[in-house]
């Protein structure tokens, strides 16, 4: 079966799967990433060279998950335990030892064995002391209790009390406590001999966190301070030595913590000092610390923009840069990876059961319906993953045995995004107050289609849009204006502008004698893009023809300056929106036709009309009748595309 047969219940009945109990779920970390084979064979290269990484790409397509599958591959070196030791000469400047792994906490506790037996032998002089004293008491007591009673007892009474005060003294000294504690070094980095490289996911650390730190000492002085060498900490590059440090929104650190890791990635080491200048910690520095890591680094496409120059430059001078992968192609292969993901999602939730291959069925579907071209399967695997583990709680609340396709379903509802149900609701506040009708006819008024969210989301949520417009004299002669309101971005206020070109082709009406106002209506979240471009010029020939609008239609499009009309994203959820608005047809780009796949809740809902160019929407969008058939002649003589293929159906590549 190729990516142009959508049958999945067929296709996944070939290949014997009857849940995913039959799918064997990989082992190797490496092997669970799905789609990305490029990046896989960088990340294998830059492991085995000890090369860095930048990972560009949407969110939720894999890039924590590569990062963490390189300590996989890299070189079997030596872990280190690191630790950390007082200085008698400048108590500001701990010493650093590194050792092999696990000989770290022998040798600390040979220190702690060494001064645990100090510490005996002090108490045991103490107790000499005392008993010494208070022997001498008794001695002078008896050899004076003859000739002075009185005087005998106050000796040995004086004797008893100066033992009990000396032994407090010695006992409580700090100084002498001091000595025992100074003398045990602290464990910054401890391995077991056997362990893997770490892999350290330092995204969103602080400065402390990340680079290290000296803990504030609230006793600074009177002998009762806290060495310095017990207040270091180990920071995230420390803990990464000869292994992979990873840092996801690489953007987001600050540019001295970004120039700071890029010193520690050239010189292989970085001193530990206390982070804030107001702490007792800022007057202590260590000596450099190890920290030969791989840095890992990602972010989205904003990311590269505010990275520090340097920083990137090192990555890319001694290291890779790639860009992830957001769709796959939909193929027997991909298919097989995305029941594998399923399998896996299953597995590492650990709570939820086992889905049935209708429920996969529907889970596919679900990654064709996301990735917005035909013939692709989303790799936003995040956000799928989230339905997968939806419906199995729905499953689990239900005490079935088996994910089935009914719970896909429901989770559909369930995980809609916050953008899906301001839409749900914005709709139907539209229809209460009437914004858009659904029936009968309107001259300049279109139901436009837009969509909520942004790229940070794996899918889109469509809105009807209405866009009214009203063409009255000029105010100036020749000097007509486009006035457009509607809290509009800058491509979309150029959008607007663009139309006119296409207007005066059209109408052939000296339009710089008209003011032209149009209004998106109800447009609180703003408008953004080109989309609606197609659905402006409709608006504003119906109002400068005076050719009423079937406003059953609602229509979505891109507008080139010469008619043609361009395709644009997320038409599968402005198709959706028009069906859930209860209007009967739509008007799409011709490119975009194949784009659309719509769910059963959707399927057969409403005719789809796909359009090649401007005379293909206004032939569909006008109110029958002379006027609109004399300029429909007019317009098909002016507009000249290369193709007039024209399309319409009630189901599109419907799934």
């Amino acid at each position: 079966m190729d990516a142009n047969n959508n049958d999945v219940e067929e296709w996944l009945s070939n290949q014997g799967i009857k849940s995913t109990k039959d799918i064997e779920v990989p082992k190797l970390l490496f092997n669970q990433v799905i789609g990305q084979e490029k990046a896989g064979e960088v990340i294998k290269k830059a492991a085995i060279q000890k090369r860095h990484v930048l990972l560009i790409g949407e969110p939720g397509t894999g890039k924590s998950m590569l990062a963490q599958s390189m300590v996989d591959f890299l070189p079997k070196e030596d872990l280190e335990d690191i630790l950390c030791f007082p200085n008698p000469e400048d108590p500001n400047k701990p010493r650093i030892k590194t050792f092999p792994a696990g000989k770290g906490k022998e040798i600390v506790k040979q220190y702690q064995i060494k001064a645990e037996r100090e510490k005996k032998d002090r108490s045991k002089s103490l107790l000499f002391i005392v008993f010494s004293i208070i022997l001498l008491g008794i001695i002078l007591a008896i050899v004076l209790y003859k000739s002075s009673p009185s005087t005998a007892i106050e000796i040995l009474f004086f004797a008893i009390i100066g033992a009990a005060f000396i032994y407090i003294l010695l006992a409580m000294n700090p100084a002498a406590a001091r000595i025992e504690r100074v003398m045990v070094p602290k464990i910054l980095v401890s391995h077991n001999p056997n362990d893997k490289p770490p892999f350290i996911d330092s995204t969103g650390a602080h400065s402390g966190a990340l680079l290290g730190d000296v803990r504030h000492d609230p006793f600074q002085s009177g002998g009762l301070e806290t060495p310095a060498h017990e207040r270091v900490e180990a920071g995230n590059i420390q803990k990464a030595d000869k292994g992979v440090l990873f840092i996801d929104e690489i953007n987001l650190l600050r540019p001295e913590d970004q120039q700071a890791l890029l010193t520690a990635m050239q010189e292989k080491k970085f001193a530990i000092s206390g982070q804030s200048e107001r702490s007792a910690g800022a007057m202590v520095q260590t000596e450099p610390v190890p920290c030969d890591f791989v840095l890992v680094a990602a972010g989205n496409l904003d990311a590269i923009k505010n990275m520090h120059p340097a920083l990137r430059s090192r990555i890319r001078g001694y290291g890779y840069e790639v860009y992830m992968n957001d769709t796959m192609d939909d193929n027997d292969e991909n298919r097989r990876k995305l029941v594998q993901f399923v399998a896996q999602e299953v597995a590492k939730d650990k709570k939820i059961p086992p889905f049935d291959a209708a429920a996969i069925v529907e889970i596919i579907k679900e990654a064709q319906k996301r990735a917005g071209r035909k013939g692709k399967l989303t790799l936003r695997l995040r956000e799928l993953g989230g339905l997968v583990r939806i419906a199995g709680d729905i499953a689990v609340s239900k005490k079935e045995a088996i994910v089935t396709a009914e719970d896909v379903n429901a989770a559909r509802d369930l995980s809609k995004p916050v953008e899906q149900q301001i839409a749900d609701r914005a709709i139907e506040v539209k229809k209460l107050y009437k914004m858009f009708t659904g029936q009968g006819s309107a001259v300049g008024k279109v139901n436009g289609l837009a969509v909520m969210g942004s790229s940070e989301m794996a899918d889109f949520t469509g809105v009807v849009m209405p866009i009214v417009a009203e063409v009255t004299p000029a105010q100036h002669p020749n000097n007509g204006t486009v006035y457009a309101t509607g809290k509009l971005g800058e491509i979309a206020k150029e959008a607007v502008q663009n139309v006119a070109a296409v207007i005066k082709k059209i109408s052939g009406k000296n339009i710089s004698d008209m003011d032209i106002h149009v209004q998106f209506i109800g447009t609180y979240e703003g408008v953004e893009g080109d989309s609606a471009s197609v659905s402006i010029a409709t608006a504003i020939i119906s109002a400068i023809e005076n050719i009423p609008i079937d406003q059953t239609v609602a229509m979505t499009g891109s507008l080139s300056v010469r008619g043609d009309v361009l395709p644009v994203g997320g038409v599968t959820a402005k198709v959706e929106a028009a069906i859930d608005s209860g209007l009967s047809k739509v008007i799409v780009p011709l490119a975009n036709y194949n784009d659309i796949i719509l769910d059963e809740a959707h399927k057969d809902k409403i005719e789809i009309i796909a359009a090649a160019t401007i005379d293909d929407v206004l032939s569909n969008a006008l109110v029958k009748g002379p006027e609109e058939e004399q300029f429909l002649e007019k317009v098909k003589n002016i507009i000249h595309p290369v193709s007039k293929e024209i399309t319409t159906s009630k189901r599109p590549n419907a799934v």
